[in-house]
């Protein structure tokens, strides 16, 4: 049986905050926005209303430097590590039509960890 979740009040604060949000966001950026209206609500709060936006596709998490990041929109979210100096560089990828035919389904959004050597280190190695 589904558990049906009621609409509160402070999820009506919490969903309000999230609308001003046009990129990445953290749990703690969106309890910090909220907590500007509302300072009873808490962290544990957001992240239950998190966990429930992600479950029921409203909106999409990924991971960025071990910790987790929301969007509203279906974004990629891509990175190039550099093997030797560990500097991560946020790349955009804005097509899959290379692997849209392995895929039994449709895509919705997209995370890649793409490892190397940055400029940087390429020339030290030379």
């Amino acid at each position: 049986m589904a558990k049906i979740s009621r609409q509160t009040r402070q999820k009506e604060m919490i969903a309000k905050s999230l609308e001003k949000f046009k990129g990445f966001f953290t749990a703690e950026e969106l309890h910090n926005s909220v907590n500007k209206i509302d300072p009873s609500i808490g962290i544990a709060t957001v992240y239950r209303f998190l966990r429930n936006f992600v479950t029921n596709r409203q909106i999409h998490s990924y991971t960025c430097n071990r910790r987790t990041i929301y969007s509203i929109r279906d974004n990629s979210h891509c990175h190039f590590i550099c093997e030797k100096c560990g500097k991560v560089e946020h790349i955009q990828i804005n097509s899959l039509d290379f692997i849209k035919n392995q895929i039994d389904g449709t895509i919705c959004h997209f995370q890649i960890d793409i490892t190397g050597l940055c400029s940087k280190c390429s020339k030290k190695e030379k």
